[in-house]
């Protein structure tokens, strides 16, 4: 049905090619480029095209132009780049001129797309209407015409910029590739500077807000959010007259184009604030700090933070102020909030119990993994009682144990522990988690010291209600089995333990738990958060941080946290052991730090420390790795963060690198394609 016509390889060589042989060098790579696509890629873009394409010829499937734009266009919002202008691609693609895209014709499109100036050379196939190889004067002049709508500010084609690339006589000098694409780079700004010469009908240098807001939306309405927009008018006011100077359209320009720069400095200037929000003297020092030149003149910077301050340009601003500059998808809260349903009591209950089934599958892996080091700890010796030293040292510990119960008497007591370890670390995590994120700052994501140590310590004293019993029961078993083999007793089992001990008894040390678990917390999670930000950079420009910088993170934030909780540990175990014949016996709590000050010296409340340092940073390294990787899996929220277009949801790559391609077509005009039909 159609006539053969094959796709051309070698072009027309053009007078700015570096070499004879450029162009078909580089379109022989495009082809080499293809032929070596991983096998994976191409079968994501085969379930691509055979999702779309439904026209067929001849048994064959085709893509029409809008089963095209369904294949490469992003999903979601397509207000600030519409259908008809990712259609502007499908001529590109279409490489027979036949109105339809065939299965190769769109793994050589995609493949176009993987090349680093996939931008300027669609850009430049599109301008290149003759397929010649370079662009004339007239076909610069026609194409741009035709891509724009009659409403829009008249472009003198005969002005001296354009001579300058095509020549005094029209048609006489062709631009080639290299060419066009720095004519491209500069044609927004002499779209600027002309725009601004018609509309200033006096010629005094002003022009009216309406008038300002016309030349940004033609040239560059696309990469600006509808809030911004709208206070486009508002730039009047940062000067007395209510005009606006050639100097101000300039200067919110230069911002616009270097847009990415802006986004970086102010990531970066706000990540190392103590309070999570910057000035204009902030913005200015950073970008002195981290250029070589300074990209941004005072007017910029304020420029910039007049529409992030909603017109308020001298007040301190945080990253989420910046997002509505800084993402032209941006939203108001209140807008993002109607689209979303208010989430159902069964939903949040469901998420309740995700959360807490997390922390204690989460702990549980901790827990087993350090569990036989506990037993090394040796706080529940008596070194003042003769012949009831039972190891000489943590190796003899172990020593000891495995000659006598076997390998699985390092594990003796654990499945209490398992059993009762969900609602344990489940409370802990869940409740620091619930104080920080009611206490951190909804614009900065910061919190403060003070309420860092609040959420720690209160985790930590909740925990106490399900960790007391656990231990107490925990530590019998194990200080029973060896002392089993000594004295011939049979050991007995948690439930005789519970019997004996009664509600009342399984809190017995309840009082020294509390003194040991809300420091040891309000400890630890202050650590491990700044350990991650301060140390890792957890965040800084998106980053996100590896398994082992994770784990030492959690590790390390362990080690002073044990350590310095010591001694209330010692007399927590020492209260919860049952005493036998000639042992000291303790009233409580203070009467138990007296008597093992008395009879066994400073240095028996730091009995253990080392090998309470050895258990608790790998359980809760681990113990938090897991917490956090389980969190990265659906339904999980791992608390507030500042929604700019780099913490959006992923989208496809092919998808994206079909929006970048545009770029430079709509920087020739922001409604190009639009109107082309």
């Amino acid at each position: 049905m159609f006539p053969l016509s094959l796709p051309r390889i070698f072009g027309t060589v053009h007078c700015d090619s570096e070499a004879p042989t450029s162009r078909a060098a580089s379109t022989i790579s495009t082809v080499k480029s293809a032929i070596s696509v991983p096998e994976n890629e191409l079968k994501r873009w085969r379930r691509t095209f055979d999702t779309n394409a439904q026209t067929v010829v001849e048994g064959q499937k085709f893509l029409n132009s809008d089963q095209f734009v369904n294949a490469i266009a992003p999903k979601g919002d397509l207000t600030k780049i519409g259908r008809a202008q990712f259609a502007t691609l499908f001529r590109v693609a279409d490489a027979n001129k036949r109105g339809l895209v065939s299965w190769d014709d769109f793994v050589v499109f995609e493949t176009i797309l993987k090349r680093p100036d996939a931008d300027y050379w669609i850009a430049f196939q599109y301008f290149d209407v003759d397929e010649s190889g370079t662009i004339s004067y007239d076909e610069f002049k026609n194409v741009f015409n035709a891509n724009i709508g009659p409403d829009a500010i008249p472009f003198d084609f005969d002005c001296d910029w354009v001579k300058l690339y095509l020549g005094k006589k029209n048609g006489a000098h062709v631009l080639g590739y290299g060419e066009f694409t720095q004519l491209m780079k500069g044609l927004q700004g002499e779209r600027l500077r002309q725009a601004f010469k018609y509309l200033d009908k006096d010629q005094d240098g002003y022009i009216r807000p309406e008038q300002f807001k016309k030349i940004i939306l033609d040239i560059a309405g696309h990469k600006l959010s509808d809030a911004v927009i709208e206070r486009l008018p508002t730039l009047t006011t940062l000067s007395p007259g209510g005009r606006i100077s050639y100097s101000e359209v300039n200067a919110f320009y230069n911002v616009i184009r270097e847009m990415d720069m802006v986004e970086r400095i102010i990531r970066e200037a706000t990540a190392k604030s103590k309070d999570g929000r910057i000035g204009q003297s902030d913005f200015l020092d950073h970008c002195v700090s981290r250029t070589r030149y300074a990209l941004f003149t005072p007017m910029e910077a304020s420029i910039i933070f007049h529409f992030a301050g909603r017109g308020n340009g001298q007040q301190r601003l945080s990253l989420l102020d910046f997002a509505q500059l800084l993402d032209p998808r941006w939203k108001a809260p209140s807008e993002t909030m109607e689209s979303k349903a208010a989430p159902s009591f069964l939903m949040e209950f469901a998420h309740s119990a995700y959360n807490f089934g997390l922390g204690g599958i989460a702990g549980g892996f901790g827990a087993t993994i350090v569990y036989p080091i506990d037993l090394g700890a040796m706080q529940n010796q008596r070194s003042t009682v003769v012949g009831q030293l039972l190891y000489k040292n943590s190796l003899d510990c172990v020593r000891k144990v495995f000659r006598n119960e076997g390998f699985l008497g390092f594990y003796r007591g654990l499945g209490p522990q398992l059993i009762g370890v969900a609602p344990e670390k489940a409370i802990k995590l869940t409740v620091n988690d619930f104080i920080r994120s009611r206490a951190m700052d909804p614009e900065t994501g910061r919190i403060s010291v003070g309420w860092e140590l609040v959420a720690g310590g209160s985790a930590g004293g909740c925990q106490v209600i399900f960790t007391n019993p656990l231990e107490i029961v925990k530590i019998r078993l194990q200080i029973q089995g060896e002392a089993a083999k000594l004295e011939g007793a049979v050991p007995k089992g948690a439930v005789h333990i519970i019997r004996q001990l009664g509600l009342l008894g399984l809190y017995k040390g309840a009082s020294a738990c509390l003194l040991r678990d809300i420091p040891f917390s309000a400890i630890y999670f202050p650590a491990y958060a700044h350990l991650k930000k301060d140390v890792f950079n957890e965040g800084y420009n998106g980053k996100q941080l590896s398994f082992f910088e994770t784990l030492t993170s959690a590790a390390v934030a362990g080690m002073p946290a044990a350590y310095f909780t010591t001694p209330a540990d010692v007399v927590k175990t020492r209260l919860q052991v049952e005493a036998r014949g000639g042992q000291t016996h303790y009233k409580g709590m203070l009467d138990a730090f007296v008597k093992i000050y008395r009879e066994e010296g400073f240095k028996a409340f730091f009995k253990g420390g080392p090998a309470r340092i050895v258990r608790s940073s790998p359980q809760f390294g681990f113990t938090l790795v897991a917490y956090e990787y389980l969190h990265k899996f659906p339904y999980a929220s791992s608390g507030k963060e500042v929604e700019t277009r780099l913490t959006s949801q992923p989208e496809d790559m092919a998808q994206v690198r079909a929006r970048n391609a545009l770029r430079i077509l709509l920087d020739a005009h922001g409604d190009f394609g639009r109107r082309s039909g």
